[in-house]
């Protein structure tokens, strides 16, 4: 595959470098059977994905009671309480995002779909419960009065207290954290195939080769991220102008600004938040991609880098959030070469 030589961390990528015409390759793919989703096929797919479900739908359960008892508490008392019942309602929700991530790889796409939109109305349950509880101060106009300089009873009552927006959960997992301007590369192995976390960087270059199991990405700024096949997941979430060449099974992505993205993914991308964002197919190579792509079951290119699912965009027509990357301004072929890593 003629590409960019990542051997030397300054150069640039090469412009000029044409992948076919995307619509000749859809018309191809369009005829082409997909394969089975499992990538053990003596696996049995239905009776994990009931497993799944039963797990998924106890622990929503559970969240849902914990916002219901939060919202009825009606202790003025327990208010220093909510606020760290809540933060663990915040990590539950993570917890539960993380456990779809962990299994998309052999859940059927609408499955994977439908419990990724129920996180999001938990997230948003969560919101309005906070909201509810700890009700942002209003402004208002007062008559000065003389003032002791101590808070009479009332007064301690009705002051209200805010709370902040739960934040994301950034799993407690090896990764590369916390730098700037640097180039940061892992090889997995064997065994070595697990979770990995990329968060709070800034203008860094960031190569993993070999297979994952699920990737979560946030707060990257001016960054370039090279990943080989992904088992299950990529959540990234909080990155503005960086470019993400990834292949997973399920890729979600939340508050991205002016980003692009070359994917190949066994199910439709989805979107929430973000703007400015543009796709084009998966452009990587490295010695024995093939072979980790096969083992991850995503050796055959689906075309689904192009079908993005809005989730903020309800309308019938495109979502101006996001659209194909111009061939004129891809950056063609990757390639990690092995002095690379």
């Amino acid at each position: 595959m003629e590409g960019e030589d990542l051997s030397n961390p300054n150069k640039t990528l090469d412009p000029t470098y044409s992948h076919p015409k995307h619509t000749a390759m859809l018309e191809r793919l369009s005829n082409r059977k997909q394969p089975f989703l499992s990538r053990n096929p003596d696996s049995h797919p239905f009776e994990s994905t009931n497993s799944f479900l039963s797990r998924f739908s106890q622990s929503k359960h559970s969240i849902d009671s914990d916002l219901t008892r939060c919202r009825q508490s009606t202790d003025p008392d327990s208010k220093s309480t909510l606020k760290s019942d809540l933060e663990a309602v915040s990590i539950s929700i993570s917890d539960l995002e993380k456990l779809v991530a962990e299994n998309s790889y052999f859940l059927p796409s609408y499955e994977v779909r439908t419990c990724l939109q129920t996180i999001s109305s938990l997230k948003q349950s969560l919101e309005n419960v906070t909201s509810e509880v700890f009700p942002k101060k209003k402004f208002a106009f007062k008559s000065k009065k003389a003032s002791s300089g101590v808070l009479d009873k009332t007064e301690i009552e009705n002051h209200d207290v805010d709370l902040e927006k739960p934040s994301f959960i950034v799993p407690d997992l090896p990764g590369f954290r916390n730098m700037e301007n640097e180039v940061l590369v892992k090889e997995f192995k064997g065994s070595e195939m697990g979770e990995f976390s990329i968060s709070d960087l800034n203008s860094c270059e960031v190569r993993l080769t070999g297979c994952l199991r699920a990737i979560f990405i946030h707060r990257l700024k001016n960054c370039k991220v090279y990943t080989g096949p992904v088992f299950g997941s990529v959540l990234i979430e909080e990155v503005e102008g960086c470019v993400f060449v990834l292949a997973s099974h399920q890729i979600r992505v939340h508050h991205a600004r002016a980003s692009d993205f070359y994917l190949r993914v066994r199910s439709r991308p989805i979107i929430e938040d973000c703007s400015g964002v543009r796709f084009a197919p998966y452009c990587l190579s490295y010695d024995g991609i093939e072979r980790d792509l096969k083992e991850s079951n995503l050796d055959e290119e689906t075309g689904n880098w192009a079908n993005v699912d809005d989730f903020k965009w309800l309308k019938a027509v495109q979502s101006p959030n996001w659209e194909i990357l111009p061939e004129s301004e891809s950056v063609g072929g990757v390639t990690i070469l092995n002095s690379d890593k």
